[in-house]
């Protein structure tokens, strides 16, 4: 092996936040179909425990050999509202608590799928198991939920879209935090590794391993010492840091996998930033050019961004995937704190990014009394971004009661704390309240 590329590692890991930021086992739970919700849920914590139950002590094994961190171990599972459609409201809880307590007993740190796809309609089942978040969310400690509400190939379906902002303010009722484990997307993938979105699509194997691999400190490192330079320079730095990163990701996800007698599925090479200052996109973008994110230039410095890392990921591996890129949630990144705060960053211009990023609208904190219209809206907006651009969109939005502006709420951990960010306060009530679906666009139309 190279000394050279050796010590470039150490140096990544001990001076740059390099990590590998989740091993992530998918499992497919179709086959735990019981005739009840007590019966499928003791299949469900029985195949978990059988399938995961060495995937914590392998990924640590991994950690000594390498030198590598490994921050998450976590765990997919197949969509339950697939699971439950001979299970009543009971027999759901029953459903998310062994879930819930088999991801305990395997010792991950969180389990995400508690999710249902519903871009085209809703079955009873799945509007049921959207009724039951603001008890599971706040009752559960390790599950994480989802909710697929458009797809460019189906449209948006506004109903959905009005009642998951209905619940989103119930869930805020009932404990605030709940909505950070609740993702709303549009064109969900089947392999993404990241929590709270993960869920383990019905085309994938019974069992996978699927890595998620973070380094904005890297990136940042390294575009210092290219300052001055062209643009064209940066966009190749970039690129090829990036290929480090994944052959790294690579490594480790193969291995544990071979170990655990599983297939491999994807590296899913996304800048996930921490609260920790140095391992922040924000900062990133601001070494591009800009003196603080949000200003104007942001949205084309990230798309260059996004399209570089994709690049240099796809030539490191053929197994790249999830949703790959860079991720801007708020309450996570140092630097994106500090332009909210110094008012450069507002939602506005975030849901500008979110058409050239890798998600969407995360980890917002707004006024407790928003309207759920007004959150409802919100997630038509950036799904719309979604399903127009063919590409994945979320929203994770956190009305925090008895805030207003001026205030932040601390989630604490890698969670970051997030200020409290301004609305626009005219209604979309009626636009919400019209329902039906947003047709597919004209370029859906492919067969």
């Amino acid at each position: 092996m190279d000394i050279n590329k050796i010590n470039e590692t150490i140096q990544m890991i001990s001076e740059e936040h390099f990590d590998i930021r989740t091993v992530t086992m998918g499992i497919s739970l179709l086959d735990c179909i019981g005739g009840d919700g007590q019966r499928t849920a003791e299949k469900v914590h029985r195949k978990i425990v059988d399938k995961a139950g060495k995937l914590v002590e392998t990924a640590q094994q991994l950690e000594r050999d390498f030198g590598v961190p490994i921050v998450n171990k976590r765990i997919s599972v197949t969509p339950v509202s697939l699971l439950a459609g001979n299970t009543d409201y009971d027999g759901l809880i029953k459903i998310a608590r062994a879930l819930d307590q088999a991801a305990a007993d395997v010792g991950v740190d969180f389990l995400g799928g508690y999710s249902a796809l519903i871009q085209k309609g809703s079955t009873p089942t799945e509007k049921m198991l959207i009724d039951s978040l603001p008890e599971v969310l706040s009752t559960t400690k390790l599950l994480m939920s989802s909710i697929n509400i458009a797809s460019t190939k189906a449209g948006i379906n506004l109903n959905a879209v009005g009642k998951t902002g209905r619940t989103i303010k119930r869930i805020s009722e009932v404990d605030p935090l709940g909505n950070a484990k609740l993702v709303v997307f549009a064109n969900a993938v089947e392999d993404n590794p990241f929590m709270a979105g993960a869920f383990h699509g019905v085309s994938e194997d019974d069992a996978v391993i699927n890595v998620g691999v973070s380094g904005p400190g890297v990136v940042k490192r390294a575009l210092e010492t290219v300052r001055d330079r062209s643009i064209d320079v940066v966009a190749e730095k970039i690129k090829t840091t990036a290929f480090k990163i994944t052959r790294i990701g690579q490594l480790i996800g193969g291995l544990t996998a071979k170990k655990l007698g599983l297939p491999f599925g994807i590296v899913d090479l996304s800048l996930a930033p921490t609260p920790a200052r140095g391992d922040s996109v924000a900062e990133v973008l601001e070494e591009i050019g800009l003196e603080q994110v949000g200003t104007h230039g942001t949205t084309a410095a990230l798309m260059l961004l996004n399209d570089a890392i994709k690049k240099g990921g796809v030539m490191a591996s053929q197994r790249v995937g999830g949703l790959s890129g860079a991720f801007i949630p708020v309450s996570e990144d140092a630097g994106m704190i500090d332009a909210t705060v110094a008012g450069t960053l507002s939602i506005s211009k975030l849901e500008a990014m979110t058409s050239v990023c890798s998600v969407g609208l995360d980890m917002i904190a707004i006024p407790g009394n928003t309207p759920a219209s007004t959150i409802s809206a919100m997630i038509a907006d950036e799904a719309a971004i979604g399903v127009q651009n063919n590409k994945t969109t979320a929203v994770r939005v956190i009305p925090v009661p008895g805030k207003s502006v001026g205030d932040s709420i601390d989630f604490g951990g890698l969670l970051g704390r997030a200020p409290i960010m301004p609305v626009i306060e005219k209604s979309s009530t009626a636009f919400i309240n019209r329902g039906g679906h947003i047709p597919a666009p004209i370029h859906s139309f492919k067969n």
